[in-house]
């Protein structure tokens, strides 16, 4: 049984909907032993950002989960990771992401790098089909979403899986201490 999430979304059979995702989330998913429990919803590409498509679909906050590019430096070399946080809480990149990267600084990869790099749409980009040298942080309470949603590389979709499966994503590692409170 497909995963499904929200009102007026249908969930579809990703692996049977590739040309919803971005290519390299469509290549990864064939390759992903996983990749038969995944659904693909189709949205309005303006409601992508999550608060807009929680409003629109009744999707709970806490079953969404963002993916956001991070790097740093030492001694000249650049570390990029993917972090995995739920929608109501925020990445701990000055903490958490710095010291497991080993970087004295940790930031948000520039936008238009991040998208040149995963081949992926601002507004998408998702942990799935990323570089394989890049570690996949995800914040252990994702784990726990029963049917988390997530981007598909594009702005017109949105994957949803079992939160129990990010774990088993490329390049994942669960980090209890990832996801922050978001500042008020």
């Amino acid at each position: 049984m497909l995963p499904r999430l929200g009102k007026d979304l249908e969930s579809l059979p990703a692996l049977e909907h590739l040309d919803l995702l971005a290519a390299p989330v469509a290549a990864s998913l064939v390759e992903w032993r996983y990749g038969d429990q995944v659904a693909v919803v189709e949205i309005d590409p303006d409601l992508a950002d999550t608060a807009a498509l929680v409003a629109a679909h009744d999707v709970p906050l806490e079953a969404s989960a963002n993916c956001v590019i991070v790097a740093g430096s030492r001694a000249g070399s650049e570390r990029i990771a993917a972090c995995l946080v739920r929608a109501d809480t925020r990445a701990d990149v000055n903490n958490v992401v710095r010291r497991r990267l080993d970087v004295r600084k940790a930031s948000f990869l520039p936008t238009d790098r991040a998208v040149a790099e995963t081949g992926m749409e601002f507004g998408g980009i998702t942990p799935l089909g990323l570089p394989l040298d890049w570690p996949v942080l995800v914040a252990a309470e994702c784990g726990d979403i029963p049917c988390v949603m997530i981007g598909s590389g594009v702005r017109r979709s949105k994957l949803l899986l079992p939160g129990t499966l990010l774990a088993d994503l490329p390049g994942a590692e669960v980090v209890p201490d990832l996801a922050r409170p978001p500042r008020t």
